[in-house]
């Protein structure tokens, strides 16, 4: 049966008015509105996270290959990054065979008139660190699509769909990613209208596989903030100047998480395109995600240690930690 969102009115209004300009020629100065508050829903719980584990220690090769889904008539390709045999360096080779190990699966989602491989100097990282990355592409929010921007509230059912399609391949017969899935050791990410998608997941539609999140300038606009379920730990990144997301807005959604958090704030950090184009800033966030996801899905407890030492760096960003 699907799950596709009938959206009202006021979703879209507050859609085409908060997110319109996620792409990377958004109009300057266009922020959105702060979101509805909702309480933390009843049900969220205390205890965070996965058994305590040791993250691995070595960088890996990266392979990347494509995955063709379709939910319910919406194709949606997705893109894997996962550890790959060899030596570790040099761009993600594609179909390489995969490492050895059981890797934790995080699912990413791009934000308006995106693409996955516009986020590839960061999810390439993540690869590199013992990740395999699945990034969908959705139907009507990326790059050369028509651009219904109401449909982001379709997407964490999207996302959820990829998710149990991706996890399936650890069983699949002669793929060469099975047995090498952490099937129970999941998280979610997302960027602008991509990070609406992961608050979504830990939302209205919770996806009670997932065990962490990584929010990088989103807001609750359309999906609220009534976090429901196991606890799962997240973490909040977001620019100062962001010129789309204001960061007030971004913030109000973080302060109503009741679980372990974070927030890696940038105070020259704008919507995104300094997250990506600028060296210094990227390996920031690149450290400071890859630790978290180190602690929340490996339960690797000396990452957890590192994050707050290492995430402060001179005038680049700052770390408000209540992991």
């Amino acid at each position: 049966m699907s799950r596709r969102v009938t959206p009202t009115l006021l979703a879209t209004t507050l859609l085409l008015a908060g997110l319109v300009g996620c792409s990377s020629d958004a109009p300057e100065n266009e922020s959105a509105p702060a979101p509805a508050t909702s309480p933390p829903a009843a049900t969220a719980t205390p205890t965070p996270q996965v058994p305590a584990g040791t993250a691995p220690e070595t960088t890996f090769a990266v392979g990347v290959r494509q995955l063709k889904l379709n939910r319910d008539g919406r194709a949606l390709p997705v893109t894997l990054w996962y550890p790959a045999a060899g030596k570790a360096g040099g761009a993600a080779k594609r179909s390489a065979t995969a490492a050895e190990g059981r890797f934790p699966v995080v699912m990413f989602s791009h934000g308006l008139t995106g693409h996955p491989d516009d986020y590839a100097p960061l999810l390439t990282r993540w690869a590199t660190a013992g990740f395999v990355v699945a990034a969908p592409v959705f139907p009507h929010t990326s790059r050369g699509s028509d651009g219904k921007l109401v449909d982001v509230l379709n997407q964490p059912a999207d996302v959820s769909y990829a998710l149990t399609e991706v996890l399936n391949l650890d069983a699949k017969a002669g793929d060469g990613l099975r047995g090498r899935l952490a099937t129970d050791r999941v998280a979610a990410a997302g960027h602008s209208a991509g990070g609406v998608t992961t608050i979504g997941l830990f939302t209205g539609a919770r996806d009670e596989r997932l065990d962490a999140g990584v929010v990088f300038a989103g807001t609750g606009v359309g999906v609220g903030t009534a976090f429901a379920g196991a606890a799962a730990p997240q973490l909040f990144v977001h620019g100062e100047l962001d010129e789309v997301v204001n960061y007030a807005a971004g913030k109000a959604v973080y302060d109503k998480v009741p679980w372990p958090k974070a927030l890696l704030s940038l105070p020259k950090g704008d919507h995104g395109r300094g997250l990506l184009g600028d060296v210094k800033t990227l390996r920031v966030v690149s450290d400071t995600s890859i630790e978290f996801l180190r602690w929340s899905l490996y339960g690797d407890a000396a990452a957890k240690e590192r994050l707050s030492t290492g995430a402060e760096r001179g005038d680049l960003a700052t770390f408000d930690d209540h992991l």
